[in-house]
């Protein structure tokens, strides 16, 4: 049996995928037709109910879940994984370069952000609720948005976490914090959903192939599998290793009850 599987080539969910889709593991007579896509990409596509299996972010839930149903394995939650909004140094409409910063502020800047059904801008719009100038990007655009002054504020994800200090980027908020602090949750950033018209035996054994794919990619971490490195945009070994510390953990073998209360706190308010 063939399914058709999308998720991003970023590091922690090629780390994840890489013995499911590269046959390292016995997927007992299943494979994967595989999609490596952009976030936002992912998102639309899930919407339109193109994917049998797919990676999405937690923001866009709500608008598929009529016709997908969540797994347990394979997500990314977690404390200290959020999305940050950066700035150049100097910022126009800050002033100081020293936190904290009047939302008033914030609310004048205009900020790109990685897609309107990620996430990180649900989270954005639950600390900026009056910030409207808004810009949508694809998530590796947006550190050179704000270095050459397209926008005045981004909000980066993934391994841009790790790298936007070194171009003369600085923090202006962790919006994962804002998230931790106010609800006392893991963040819940994305997860991997199946769609409900294949067979729940197929969904439950699929859930459990890719628990075991990232048992099989821990057992031999530290290294770093060409398949994730192939993919990683030219990023250091020591960037991915970073990213998949920090997006791989316990909440991606098992969502379980804690990761759950997460991504309904989130999906309803």
């Amino acid at each position: 049996m063939k399914f058709s599987l999308a998720f991003s080539p970023c590091p922690n969910d090629t780390f994840i995928f890489d013995a499911l889709v590269n046959q390292k593991i016995d997927t007992k007579g299943i494979s994967f037709e595989v999609f490596l896509e952009d976030v936002q990409t992912l998102n639309e596509w899930a919407m339109q109910g193109k994917m049998d299996f797919s990676k999405i972010s937690y923001g866009v839930w709500n608008k598929v879940k009529n016709q997908y149903q969540l797994l347990n394995s394979g997500g990314a939650l977690g404390k200290g994984v959020g999305p940050l909004l950066i700035r150049k140094p100097n910022n126009q409409h800050l002033l100081s370069d020293t936190p904290p910063y009047s939302a008033d502020a914030i609310n004048e800047m205009t900020i790109a952000i990685s897609g309107e059904n990620t996430t990180a801008h649900l989270l954005f719009s639950l600390a900026y609720p009056n910030a409207t100038k808004k810009v949508f990007k694809i998530f590796h655009e947006i550190e050179n948005a704000v270095l050459n002054g397209e926008v005045d504020a981004g909000v980066i994800i993934h391994e841009n976490r790790f790298t936007y200090e070194a171009k003369g980027l600085a923090k202006i908020v962790d919006l994962g914090a804002y998230w931790e602090e106010t609800q006392q949750l893991p963040i819940p950033l994305g997860g991997i959903i199946a769609k409900m018209t294949i067979d729940p035996a197929i969904i439950q054994q699929v859930d459990a192939l890719i628990k075991q794919s990232i048992e099989y990619a821990f057992a031999h971490y530290p290294t770093v599998a060409p398949y994730v490195s192939e993919h990683a945009q030219e990023m250091s070994e020591e960037v991915m290793r970073q990213h998949i510390n920090l997006y791989v953990n316990n909440f991606s073998l098992d969502l379980g009850i804690e990761g759950l209360q997460a991504v309904e706190k989130l999906t309803h308010i």
